[in-house]
């Protein structure tokens, strides 16, 4: 699992970047303004998160005992594709279903950091 959350931190890393620069570029006179902070917030919780991977796929390597890092890592990528990808999605569709996919994704970073905290709680000294 290392290999898995290393390539898909630095692929949603990367497509941050990208998406950060379409959001300041591409869309600046094409929507609203609160649609610009909009792809913002998607942009940053998922830069927060896609980084969150990259020091998961560490600890799977370094910290081989620590329990739950493939729970943990899911949950961002969950979190990531839900939250952020909704958020991508309400600013280019305005699909109005997409609304409530956002706080699941939300839930999922929650429930990613949280179950971290415990893990790193339950850890030999």
């Amino acid at each position: 699992m290392f290999k898995s959350f290393l390539a898909l931190g630095a692929i949603f890393l990367g497509l941050a970047v990208i998406l950060g620069a379409f959001g300041a570029h591409a869309l600046k006179n094409q929507v609203a303004e609160s649609s610009i902070a909009t792809w913002q917030t998607a942009v940053l919780y998922q830069v927060i998160h896609a980084f969150g991977l990259v020091v998961i796929a560490f600890m799977f390597y370094h910290v081989p005992q620590a329990k739950f890092l493939f729970a943990i890592g899911t949950l961002f990528v969950l979190g990531i594709l839900m939250f952020s990808g909704s958020l991508y999605g309400l600013v280019l569709t305005q699909w109005k279903f997409l609304g409530p996919i956002t706080p699941l994704g939300g839930l999922c970073f929650i429930a990613g950091w949280s179950l971290l905290a415990w893990s790193a709680l339950k850890l030999p000294a």
